[in-house]
This record gives C-alpha cells, sequence and structure tokens, in this order.
C-alpha cells in the first residue's frame, strides 16, 4: 500500500508530507484546490511522460516520492523484479512477524524538462518505475493506469476469479513441451543439402578430436618434458658442475665431501680430548651423510639427462597440435573434448535424422491433442464462470446508477492448421465446432471484457467506454467481483461521483470500503452455482485480504464513509498559492461533510452525524459477520 507521499514544488503545491491509511482514505475540498494534482503526483510515480510544466513557478525542480508497504503476495510479484535490476531493499519482518518490505519510488522533473526516476534511490528508466508501479497502484477516472482494460490482463482475472490458476499451469507446461518439439524438428527438417555439410562438418570434427587422444592435464606434463629436453646440455654442464663441488674432480681441488671427512677425523680426536663433544660429532657425520646421499642423487639426475633431439620434435608436434585444437574447439583440453561429444552427439541426431522426426511427429501430435482436450475443458470451466462474473458485475452496476448497462466476458477461438486438435468429444464440451485451433501458454481462448453501457449500444471492449466517472465506476463494479482476482495493492478512484446523487453515493460508498476488506478465495469458491442475488449478498462479506483505497469525492454520503478524511485547501501566502491537506476528525470531519452537504447548519451537522453513526454501525455489523 501507499504509506507516504512526499510532494514538493508540484503546480501549487509547495511542500506536502502525507500519509495514509491502509483502509479507506477520501479527500475532499473545493474545485481548484489541489486534489488532483495529488493524483498528478501519483501519475508521476507510475511512470506518466513529465514536463517542465508541472514544476512549480520559482522552483529549479518538482520531487515527488513514495513510500509503499509491501505486502507478502505483493513481495512475490516484485521482488524478483527488483533483484533483476540489483534494486533490492531488504527489511525486518513486522511487529507481528509478518514479512514485509518497504519499496521506495521517486521522481524528479527540472525546470528543463528533464526527468529522473528512482526506485530504492537508485536510478532507473521510466518504464521500469512504471513497471513496477503498475504492479502497485491503480489510478481510476483518468484512463491512463487501468489495468483492467487492458486485454491482455482479461484471461489472467478470469482463471483467478474461477479458481483455474492449476489448470492453467498444466496447460502451459504441456505448451512449453510442444515448442520445444516443434524447435527440435525445424532444426532437423533443415534443407537435404545443409544437413548433408554438416554431417560432413561434424564427422571431420569428431574425427579429429578423437584422432588426437587428449588426455586431462596433458599440456602441462609435455611443457615441462620440453623444457628439460631443449635444455638438456645446461642442465647437464649445471649437474655436472655441482658434483665437481660435492665430490671433487681430480687431484689437484677437493670437493665438499672431501672437506667433510677431514672434518670428521679432527672431530674425533676433539672427542678424545673432551668426551662431551661427542655430540657434535654425530651431528657432523649425519651431515656428511646427508651430503653423501644428495651426490648419488645428482649423479643419478645427470646420468639421466636425455639428450634427444628427435623426442624433442615429437613434443612441439605434439603441443602444436593440442594448440590448433584449442583454437578451434575450447581454451583448454577439457573443453576441446566436451566440444567433441556436443559434436558426436549432434551427429549421431543428424544421422538418424529422419527416424528421430518421425518419433517427434509422434510426439507432437499427441501434445496437440492433449492440449486440444485440456484447453476444450478450461475453456468451458471459463464460458461458465463469464456468465456467472458478467451477472455479478451487472448487478453492481445496477447499484451504481447504471442499471441499463450490459457486461460480457467474450471467449473466443481461431483456426489454425497447425494449432490444436480439438476432437468432437473435446469441441461439445465447449459448444464449439471440433477442429484445429490456434493456441498460447494459456490454451485455446482469446478473453475479453465487453460493456455496453446505454441502451441501444452495441457491446465494445472495455478500452472503448467512455471516460470520467461512467468508467470509474465501471471499474469499481469490476473491482467489487473481481477484488479476490485482482492484486493491485492500492486503488485510486478520482471523479468516481460525476453525475450520481447523495443515494447511489453511499452505495459507492459501501462498495468502495468493502473493497478494502477484500473477499476470501473460500468464500468466492461458495459464490459458484449461487443465483445472482446471493452472489450479490455474499460480495459484501468482508475478508482479511483487501485493498487500499484513496477517493477524491464531492459527495458526504460517500465521504462518510473512509477510514481517513483528508481535507485539501489552498490559500493565498504573499503572492503565492499553497495547498495544504489536514485530516479531520470529530467535529471537524462533521463541519467539512456539512458543508459538502450544503447545510451548515446546526440540523444540518445533527444529519451528518448521523450519517456517520450509520456509517459506523454498519461497518461494525461487517466486520461482525467475519
Amino acid at each position: 500500500m501507499l504509506q507516504e507521499l512526499r510532494i514538493r514544488d508540484l503546480a501549487i503545491i509547495d511542500r506536502l508530507d502525507l500519509t495514509f491509511g491502509p483502509g479507506f482514505n477520501v479527500l475532499t475540498g473545493e474545485t481548484g484546490a489541489g486534489k488532483s494534482i495529488i493524483i498528478d503526483a501519483v501519475n508521476l510515480l507510475l511512470g506518466d511522460r513529465a514536463s517542465a510544466e508541472v514544476v512549480r513557478a520559482g522552483a529549479d525542480r518538482t520531487d515527488v516520492e513514495g513510500v509503499f508497504l509491501l505486502t507478502p503476495s505483493a513481495v512475490a510479484r516484485i521482488v524478483p523484479i527488483l533483484t533483476e535490476h540489483g534494486l533490492e531493499n531488504d527489511q525486518p519482518a513486522g511487529p507481528d512477524g509478518t514479512p514485509e518490505a518497504l519499496l521506495m519510488l521517486a521522481r524528479e522533473v527540472r525546470a528543463n524538462g528533464r526527468s529522473v526516476a528512482r526506485v530504492n534511490g537508485r536510478a532507473v528508466a521510466t518504464a521500469l518505475l512504471a513497471e513496477i508501479g503498475g504492479l502497485l497502484v491503480d489510478v481510476h477516472g483518468q484512463g491512463e493506469h487501468l489495468s483492467l482494460l487492458h486485454e491482455r490482463e482479461h484471461l489472467g482475472l478470469l482463471d483467478r476469479y474461477a479458481g483455474l490458476e492449476a489448470q492453467g499451469a498444466e496447460i502451459g507446461d504441456l505448451v512449453r513441451q510442444v515448442r520445444a518439439v516443434r524447435r527440435e524438428l525445424e532444426s532437423l527438417r533443415q534443407d537435404e543439402r545443409e544437413r548433408a555439410r554438416r554431417i560432413d562438418l561434424l564427422t571431420y570434427q569428431v574425427e579429429e578430436i578423437a584422432a588426437a587422444k587428449l588426455s586431462s592435464g596433458e599440456t602441462d606434463d609435455l611443457e615441462q618434458e620440453r623444457r628439460r629436453l631443449a635444455n638438456a646440455e645446461q642442465l647437464a654442464e649445471l649437474s655436472n658442475e655441482i658434483l665437481m663441488l660435492l665430490s671433487g674432480g681430480d687431484d689437484e681441488r677437493a670437493g665438499a665431501l672431501d672437506a667433510l671427512g677431514a672434518a670428521e677425523q679432527a672431530m674425533a680426536r676433539l672427542a678424545k680430548v673432551d668426551p662431551d663433544a661427542g655430540s657434535l660429532g654425530e651431528q657432523l657425520g649425519e651431515a656428511t651423510a646427508l651430503l653423501d646421499d644428495l651426490a648419488r642423487e645428482l649423479g643419478r639426475y645427470r646420468d639421466g639427462i636425455e639428450f634427444n633431439p628427435r623426442r624433442l620434435q615429437q613434443v612441439e608436434e605434439r603441443l602444436h597440435l593440442i594448440h590448433m585444437l584449442q583454437r578451434k574447439y575450447g581454451d583448454t583440453i577439457e573443453e576441446v573434448l566436451a566440444y567433441g561429444e556436443r559434436a558426436a552427439a549432434e551427429l549421431d541426431t543428424i544421422s538418424h535424422a529422419e527416424e528421430r522426426i518421425s518419433g517427434l511427429e509422434a510426439e507432437e501430435a499427441d501434445l496437440l491433442t492433449r492440449i486440444g482436450r485440456l484447453g476444450a475443458a478450461i475453456s468451458a470451466a471459463r464460458r461458465a464462470a463469464g456468465e456467472r462474473m458478467a451477472r455479478a458485475i451487472e448487478a453492481e452496476l445496477a447499484d451504481l446508477l447504471m442499471a441499463k448497462a450490459r457486461f460480457a466476458v467474450d471467449i473466443t477461438w481461431t483456426a489454425d492448421p497447425a494449432g490444436a486438435v480439438v476432437d468432437d468429444a473435446a469441441a461439445a464440451t465447449a459448444g464449439l465446432e471440433p477442429g484445429r485451433y490456434a493456441f498460447d501458454s494459456h490454451g485455446l481462448d482469446t478473453v475479453a471484457f465487453l460493456i455496453s453501457a446505454n441502451p441501444g449500444e452495441s457491446l465494445r471492449p472495455l478500452a472503448k467506454v467512455a471516460s470520467g466517472g461512467e468508467t470509474s465506476r465501471l471499474m469499481l463494479a469490476l473491482k467489487t467481483v473481481l477484488g479476490r482476482a485482482d492484486e493491485t495493492p492500492t486503488l485510486i478512484f478520482d471523479e468516481i461521483d460525476q453525475g450520481i446523487g447523495g443515494r447511489v453515493g453511499s452505495t459507492v460508498g459501501r462498495k468502495l470500503w468493502g473493497l478494502t476488506r477484500g473477499q476470501g478465495r473460500g468464500e468466492a469458491e461458495r459464490q459458484r452455482g449461487r443465483g445472482a442475488e446471493e452472489q450479490l449478498a455474499i460480495s459484501y462479506r468482508p475478508s482479511a485480504i483487501g485493498h487500499q483505497v484513496l477517493c477524491i469525492t464531492h459527495l458526504p454520503q460517500l465521504a462518510a464513509y473512509g477510514d481517513e478524511h483528508f481535507h485539501v485547501t489552498k490559500h493565498i501566502a504573499g503572492e503565492r498559492t499553497i495547498t495544504e491537506v489536514s485530516v479531520l476528525t470529530g467535529d471537524d470531519r462533521v463541519a467539512e461533510l456539512a458543508q459538502m452537504l450544503g447545510a451548515d447548519s446546526e440540523a444540518g451537522r445533527a444529519s451528518v452525524t448521523e450519517m456517520i453513526a450509520e456509517v459506523k454501525a454498519m461497518k461494525r455489523a461487517s466486520l461482525a459477520e467475519r
């Protein structure tokens, strides 16, 4: 929900900090006071196009920031987007242990027209801001952020209303399988000449890699052997020199071992004079033995040095072969071997293409038949749910002074020679003709919500209905019926009371407040199979899950249902117009509602007090039904 809204230098708003409640928030005030500017500020957070005209005269820029408290369901939809773009802002659990998270959206519009969007303090593209904002808020009345107007949303809303998510996931899995089969078939059905060229290439590559008989770690061993062979003469000279120094090579120069032998004799004489020096003699003997072992090992090393130009050439050629294969197939021997395995697998597939094609075609036919059967069954369920939805929405519209409005859920199939196979039995389920029909990950259906707002008008797509209060009331009816299916946390209604009177205004207020209470899945399930009147009665029963609702209104009967009442005023300070917002409670709220009623008198305030009491009693009764 929208928890806080901060506005700086937007039109006639100088500085405004608003804290909204989780339930039904109403905003009232005289025309031109700045109520719609507050909605404009929210629209900026939702990615609306910005221009320098919104910047308050004399200011450098406009700043709008919204702090949203995400519920667990909102977290599930939004956090993956934040994670993908590195925009996480993890928060600890709330005081009741419920997982919560804060999300901050911001928009800066400078006087030169440049706009900057931010999510959790980090600059992002406006399109990403709009994507995230669209999951958080629907603004009804201006036609900009009405998710229900987008036909791509209708099928998902209908499925959630009908409880068909599991079946939708099942058919989505089948569609993914058939798409994978078709991709492989397309690859196998390449031009025969191209396939022959590919077989020749793969055969050469597989044989070239196999003939090399590579082994892991071979390169390091060969490099080391090459260094020894290439430097054999130097290694022999150096090892021989060391042996001369240790053992001596002629009568003119004694080696280190000769010197140590003489030292041992002297040490023996020393020990005869001083027995305590005997341990030193033992140490000297050990050193002599170690050095003697070293000399023998070094001799064997020198004698083992190989002067073999032919072997050196073989090593060089082997390394050249390995490096050539690495340039072609991978940076390491392991990668070359892995490439060879993949090439061999592809070669086997291509070489047996006809057999594989036959098997894949059979698999494709089976999947298309399964998609047709399941798609027809889901379509039948959607059509039944669509009828129930239409009746419920028409009942809601009647309450909202649109008794002549007609609503329909249009579900169509499109013929496609390469589509899913719908046999006689499956077609009978949905009441359509057998044949082959186009499909996608949701099944066979194309779903569109249709409306006729006035008598004599034909049913038309929802996006083509009239704007203003009529659209807002339609959205309210849809939201009421689809409350369980629609997951947008915050709903904003502007001009929803256009063209309606006080009696209907009270009905609208009750419905808006009802949206904050929501409707549980179990209650929605119990509606199935009931008559329209029973369904309508159940729709007013609240549950723990609901929307946050913000509404701008001029009707006191509607405003009386608000859980929070914000009063928007403007006044002149010096030579500037300033918009201010105050929270009304008690007598201040009674006075405002009386003024809205046009009866700012003792009798008018008494009437308003009675109206507020009736609303409170209705809310208590509704909560008691839970």
